[in-house]
């Protein structure tokens, strides 16, 4: 993609007044706010300089090869054609800076995984897919901490709500937004037969550094005991905290030891279910004008096979399988995510393309 010097210009120019606000900047809240965008553009305007400085060298090295110098047109030549190797790669990744991009991209995240059709068998595969997402939490660095949880007859999960706290995190995991389908004999079958189950996974961004409002006639706030799975695990006070939110019949929930933390943490969700909310009007009214093929966050979608007779895992919004899934299960999920990430990558740069006309 070749982008127009008055697009870059266009970068550059708002970088150097965001620079010179700054300066003459007085008041706090206005500082703050031109230090988070300058941070913003400060790695788009270096790349843009980079482009720009090698642009304006190919005229150079055309002249300096014209005049059929002995020494010097030879090195020129071979500088000329590192600089038509180089020059598409600069092109692309301005161009990936450029490209619209979603603002809760480094965010932390609210992980929910939910037992679909299946009875025992789909809260075991919920099981399965929280822990392969734990597994790869570990292997980014990211902090994983359970706030709510509701544990299958047979093992597994009916549902389990999880916070996922580091850089990032919404980036790489919103793609997991949907529902996820197995094929496999169930632990609980006893005649060998292959059965197929579902659970559902919404990946949410943490809402921070956005207002939204909870007004306190708006909610109401319950407290019972919860259940647990016996002797010392059972809850004897009413610690577990339900929050209801009236207005969009929103209901979060935390079952900690300590109620106060459980308010915490069911307020932090709902902030959280409110700002999904919000995006996902966003998302609609776009897709109206551009279907995206990933990252619509339609959670009715079934996104993802996981066929265990044939070890594979395959993506249906991407048209990608892999014959890895024992690995796969147990959080050697980049692969995967990666392909998600450049045909999201890939998507956005159409865009741009549109907009550059």
């Amino acid at each position: 993609m070749h982008l127009p010097q008055a697009k870059l210009d266009q970068v550059v120019d708002r970088f150097k007044m965001i620079e010179a606000r700054m300066e003459s900047a007085t008041d706090g809240t206005e500082i703050v706010k031109l230090s988070k965008e300058h941070a913003e553009l400060k790695p788009v305007v270096d790349a843009v300089t980079a482009l720009l400085k090698a642009r304006a060298s190919a005229p150079e090295l055309e002249e300096m090869i014209a005049l059929n110098d002995p020494e010097l047109s030879p090195l020129a030549q071979e500088e000329f054609q590192e600089l038509k190797t180089k020059l598409p790669e600069l092109e692309h990744g301005v161009a990936l800076l450029l490209a619209p991009k979603d603002k809760d991209e480094n965010a932390s995240a609210i992980l929910e995984v939910r037992a679909g059709t299946g009875g025992d068998e789909a809260a075991i595969f919920a099981g399965d897919l929280f822990r392969m997402y734990s597994r790869y939490a570990a292997s980014q660095g990211w902090r994983v901490e359970i706030d709510s949880i509701s544990e299958g007859d047979a093992g597994g999960y009916k549902e389990i709500i999880a916070s996922v706290t580091g850089e990032g995190v919404f980036g790489k995991l919103k793609f997991e937004s949907g529902v996820h389908r197995v094929q496999r004999v169930p632990a609980t079958e006893a005649g060998g037969r292959i059965h197929t189950s579902a659970a559902t996974v919404a990946v949410l961004p943490e809402a921070e550094d956005v207002e939204i409002e909870i007004l306190d006639k708006d909610i109401r706030i319950d407290t019972y005991r919860a259940s647990g799975s016996g002797g010392q695990h059972v809850n004897k006070t009413d610690s577990a905290v339900r929050i209801t939110h009236m207005p969009s019949g929103i209901v979060v929930t935390s079952s900690e030891k300590s109620q106060h933390m459980n308010r915490a943490i069911a307020m932090r969700n709902l902030k959280a279910r409110l700002y999904d909310q919000q995006r996902t009007a966003l998302d609609t009214a776009r897709s109206d004008a551009r279907k995206s093929q990933v990252g619509s966050g339609d959670r009715s979608e079934r996104i993802r096979t996981y066929n265990y007779p044939q070890g594979r895992v395959s993506d249906h919004r991407i048209n990608l399988t892999l014959y890895n899934l024992p690995q796969f299960m147990e959080g050697d999920m980049d692969q995967m995510i990666n392909a998600l990430i450049n045909e999201d990558q890939a998507e956005r740069l159409a865009m741009l393309a549109e907009e550059l006309g």
